[in-house]
């Protein structure tokens, strides 16, 4: 997989930098039932993700723009995005992910087709019509540290997918758990609610 070191781009094989992880429905940490996370980085010194089908509904986007004191295109304000729960670290940050259409200096590429923006010019930009084809807005993301990640994956907390841009970016936030898993072959009803090895 592609991740950033330094400004580098470089291949860490075996990490999982660019893909969907999905809870397994044996997942313990309601934060994170059901869920499922776009990867944006996975290496030796840990991993970052968003969860991209849990919405913050509290908090639509024009309400956000406004507290940012981000004046609103009326001809864009109808294509707003959602703003999703990207996770429990740093709520009050906000994330985009979004299509590589779209690049600042302070972008994260995380693979040929995807990137992550961490500014407010990017909302500025969105607010305006300028910003990217595709773009998930969140508040907030999931951490790992070192080899906790791959210390859960062992322990049956996760599987892995392969994403497509709908699957990350639609407005189908409930079903995208249930099309993820039938994306890799997996009968989610077949799958056991316990934990155990084999």
């Amino acid at each position: 997989m592609r991740t950033m070191t330094d400004g580098k781009t470089t291949e860490d094989d075996g990490y999982l930098t660019g893909q969907l992880l999905l809870a397994m429905p044996s997942m313990r940490d309601p934060r994170f039932a059901r869920s499922v996370i776009y990867m944006c980085a996975h290496g030796k010194e840990g991993a970052i993700g968003l969860v991209i089908n849990r919405l913050i509904g509290a908090l639509p986007c024009s309400e956000l723009l406004e507290q940012l004191e981000i004046a609103v295109d009326p001809a864009v304000s109808s294509t707003l995005p959602s703003v999703h729960f990207g996770g429990p670290v740093e709520t009050e940050r906000g994330f985009v992910l979004h299509s590589s259409d779209y690049l600042q200096d302070e972008s994260m590429p995380i693979d040929e087709s995807m990137a992550l923006t961490a500014t407010v010019d990017i909302i500025r930009d969105i607010a305006v019509g300028n910003g990217p084809r595709d773009v998930l807005l969140a508040l907030g993301y999931a951490g790992w540290g070192p080899g906790q990640l791959d210390g859960e994956i062992q322990g049956n907390a996760w599987l892995s997918v392969v994403p497509d841009r709908m699957l990350i970016f639609d407005d189908d936030i409930d079903g995208k758990w249930d099309r993820a898993m039938v994306k890799i072959g997996v009968d989610a009803t077949l799958l056991s609610t316990q934990a155990g090895r084999a």
